[in-house]
C-alpha cells in the first residue's frame, strides 16, 4: 500500500476530551534514509485549537475518515493556521499502488 502525498479536506483533532474539527492542508512523503514517512501541513484558524496551543499542549491525535496519527503541534502562523507535523503513516487513506 502506499498513500497519497496530499490531503485537503476536514480532520479532527483529539486530545484529552477535547474534539475539535477543522479544515486541513496535508502533504507526506518517505523517507528512504530513515525508513518512514513524514508528513506536515497546517490546519484553518479556530479558536479552540489556539487555546490548545496556549494551555502548553505540543502533541495530539490528528483523524481523518477514522485514521489516527499523533501529530505535533507548532505556533499558530500570523493568519491563526496551526502547523501539524507528524512521523510515520499518515492519518489518510491508503490507496493501492499503482
Amino acid at each position: 500500500m502506499s498513500y497519497d502525498e496530499q490531503y485537503r479536506g476536514e480532520a479532527t483533532v483529539l486530545h484529552g476530551a477535547e474534539r475539535i474539527t477543522v479544515a486541513v492542508r496535508l502533504s507526506a512523503r518517505f523517507e528512504p534514509v530513515e525508513g518512514r514517512y513524514r508528513w506536515a501541513g497546517r490546519a484553518s484558524p479556530d479558536e479552540a485549537l489556539t487555546a490548545l496551543l496556549r494551555a502548553g499542549v505540543r502533541e495530539a491525535t490528528v483523524r481523518i475518515a477514522g485514521v489516527e496519527a499523533k501529530a505535533g503541534l507548532g505556533e499558530p502562523d500570523p493568519w491563526g493556521g496551526v502547523r501539524l507535523t507528524g512521523t510515520g503513516l499518515p492519518p489518510w487513506r491508503a490507496v493501492a499502488a499503482g
